[in-house]
């Protein structure tokens, strides 16, 4: 499982122009999931993610976390993320989750990220989703479970 997770100002996702998800201060974190993904490992990604003290601080240290800044979510399946680039110019996508897995996973951490954090917005499954977004630092973070399991 792979979670890009940004630090926003605001960002939101629209489906077929109609906005779907907004968020003002938060995380937008892109959800990618391969077969090999568990609930398990979600809860670990859930729990790293919303732990991530990378908010300022009164001292302009990033010591705080989403919670602490009562920051908001706005969740985003892409499976793009598990694009292989090793061969030729056109990517594979042969890891990524296969799609009824991949919507189990992502509705399941929309679930248990809502049991955490007051405010969660979502795009839409398999959608072609247009996403905006004011990065906030630029602060950019990539979680990827085979690494923080």
């Amino acid at each position: 499982m792979k979670f890009v997770i940004q630090r926003v100002s605001k960002a939101s996702v629209k489906v077929d122009e109609e906005i779907v998800g907004k968020i003002d201060k938060g995380f937008l974190v892109l959800i990618g999931v391969s077969n090999n993904d568990t609930m398990e490992i979600a809860d670990k990604m859930i729990k790293k993610m919303i732990g991530l003290r990378i908010f300022e601080d009164e001292n302009g240290k990033t010591n705080l976390s989403l919670a602490d800044v009562d920051g908001s979510l706005l969740l985003v399946s892409q499976f793009t993320l598990y694009a292989d680039c090793r061969k030729g110019n056109r990517p594979s996508f042969t890891r990524a989750g296969k799609p009824e897995l991949a919507e189990e996973m992502y509705e399941y951490i929309i679930h248990e990220s809502n049991k955490q954090i007051a405010k969660v917005e979502c795009g839409r499954f398999g959608a072609d989703m247009k996403v905006e977004l004011l990065n906030d630092g630029p602060f950019t973070i990539v979680l990827d479970s085979t690494e923080i399991m």
